[in-house]
């Protein structure tokens, strides 16, 4: 009995040290972080934030976006020659491109413990898209929608290459 209760107080005791440094460490990174939050507000009123009037940027990204959502949008799409930096035309395609790595879906999804030891949503997880595959989070790849010189009908292209997709044909000598 004397031993189970020695090694009951002992285990509660290593319990309680391991906590201790633990919420040093939580400590330590509350106080960064309310130091952090102090001098963001020092910046702030010593700064302030623009004054912006005229949100010319948003109003460019919005007509970009625009663009490149009209359906007939044909494009000429170059590489970029990787010794000479020349261009080299690839052909018309529709739209400016997809990126290889861009998602049909969320890339993550938040995970169900089917055994309920975690809570619901606490633990995100990658998402396979609807392929089965996992996407990369960045790549330099390119898909395009090249139309084919014989048919004149749009066929997926994937290109490595650094390229070019303009809505005009570009003068390259």
């Amino acid at each position: 009995m004397k031993k189970l209760l020695i090694l009951i107080i002992t285990g509660i005791a290593i319990l309680l040290m391991g906590n201790q440094g633990c919420d040093k460490k939580n400590d330590a990174e509350r106080i960064q972080q309310r130091r952090t939050k102090q001098l963001l507000s020092e910046i702030n009123r010593q700064i302030g934030m623009p004054n912006i009037k005229n949100f010319q940027q948003k109003k460019i990204m919005k007509m970009i976006y625009e663009e490149c959502d009209r359906e007939k949008l044909i494009c000429y799409a170059y590489i970029v020659a990787k010794y000479s930096g020349k261009l080299i035309f690839l052909g018309k395609c529709v739209g400016y491109g997809v990126p290889f790595s861009a998602q049909y879906t969320n890339p993550m999804q938040y995970f169900d413990d089917p055994n309920g030891s975690l809570d619901a949503g606490s633990v995100v997880i990658p998402q396979a898209d609807p392929n089965g595959l996992y996407m990369p989070t960045s790549s330099s790849a390119t898909w395009l929608l090249l139309i084919d010189s014989k048919t004149k009908k749009p066929r997926p292209v994937y290109i490595e290459p650094e390229i070019i997709v303009s809505p005009f044909p570009l003068d390259i000598k």
